[in-house]
């Protein structure tokens, strides 16, 4: 069993374990849409914060051992932390679970990570600005309901800020270290 699997089987026991204290739980005792989204983004953080400053930042920008790039197999080089994301969300839906995520940003390098749904620019927006507070609605595509939650993606290091802001193609090329450079979507069915 590969890593995902075992995460996404593992995660129904261990989202309790993660909540803060005094969670409101759902009326049958179960998770309520809400902590699921969040639990799965505390994952998706913590993956994604621990990459970037114990692989690219430190090897790239530290010890200068070696690059991330966005042509990290013809460069030979470390995939960048986005694309590193995007991996691992093309490869959970493979699997096909009861939920999707995905790396969006009002400043999209690569033009396919803009918001496209009314929701996904209205969280992305509100991210932006309020980048400590989760942005969560509900939403109909293709007339199936979803639960939608957007949470700031900060840059976590360095190697973000520089990054963006000295690639080519980047609408934004004043990002700070903290500050919220686009947005974890993550989209569970309704039921």
């Amino acid at each position: 069993m590969d890593k995902f699997s075992s995460l996404i089987k593992l995660l129904p026991a261990l989202l309790p374990l993660a909540m803060a204290a005094g969670t409101v739980r759902a009326a049958d005792g179960g998770i309520t849409y809400q902590e699921m989204a969040d639990g799965l983004h505390m994952v998706m953080e913590a993956d994604r914060t621990v990459y970037t400053r114990m692989v690219v930042n430190r090897l790239q920008n530290e010890e200068k051992v070696i690059k991330a790039s966005e042509h990290f197999k013809d460069d030979k080089a470390l995939p960048l932390p986005a694309q590193m994301f995007r991996f691992g969300s093309e490869m959970v839906a493979e699997k096909k679970p009861a939920f999707s995520y995905s790396l969006l940003s009002l400043w999209p390098i690569n033009k396919q990570n803009a918001g496209k749904t009314p929701v996904e620019k209205e969280g992305l927006q509100a991210v932006a600005a309020k980048p400590d507070q989760p942005f969560y609605k509900e939403e109909t595509l293709g007339g199936k309901k979803y639960y939608t939650a957007i949470y700031a993606d900060r840059a976590v290091s360095q190697a973000c800020v520089s990054c963006h802001n000295g690639h080519k193609e980047s609408p934004r090329t004043d990002f700070k270290l903290g500050e919220a450079m686009g947005g974890v979507v993550i989209r569970l069915p309704m039921k």
